[in-house]
């Protein structure tokens, strides 16, 4: 299966990377290559001709309480399961000097299309964000995430994602 994304490596030029929101530049500069290393998260890069990155995206096993899915999914769920296996979308950004171009649609759209194959080999009902602000909460709620209550989790179903 082709993607538009590579997974993280060490010739990509991260200290390049600024999509103007702190946490998310230094997730990537500090933190992201040891994630990966400790099989914490996936990391995913849209990289240009040399090296220097466009975009990422972190993806990671989770679970969300049963409480927290919308009523139309929980009901085809089985009664014993308390908490239900979710792939998150940890982290979502592209660099400024693309920003406009629409590739934070294609990071996302590359982030579902492979969390949707994994889900066929390793359950999961649903991709999960945490959104970091409004801005983030107004991108997702584009493409049909669902602000789960009392959470600040937003929530995609994969049978939504198998239809996009």
């Amino acid at each position: 299966m082709s993607y538009l994304t590579v997974q993280l490596n060490t010739n990509h030029k991260k200290k390049d990377f600024d999509c103007g929101k702190p946490l998310l530049n230094s997730y990537l500069y500090y933190q992201a290559k040891q994630d990966v290393k400790k099989r914490l998260s996936a990391c995913f890069i849209l990289e240009d001709k040399d090296n220097y990155i466009k975009g990422y995206y972190t993806l990671s096993s989770s679970s969300i309480n049963k409480a927290l899915v919308p009523g139309d999914i929980l009901k085809k769920m089985p009664p014993a399961y308390h908490h239900l296996p979710v792939t998150l979308l940890g982290r979502l950004a592209v660099d400024n000097s693309y920003k406009g171009q629409g590739l934070g649609e294609l990071i996302l759209l590359d982030a579902l299309k492979r969390s949707f194959e994994n889900s066929l080999t390793i359950g999961s009902i649903a991709v999960v964000v945490n959104p970091l602000d409004e801005d983030a909460i107004k991108f997702y709620a584009k493409y049909g995430f669902i602000l789960l209550p009392d959470s600040g989790k937003m929530f995609i179903p994969m049978e939504t994602i198998a239809a996009l």
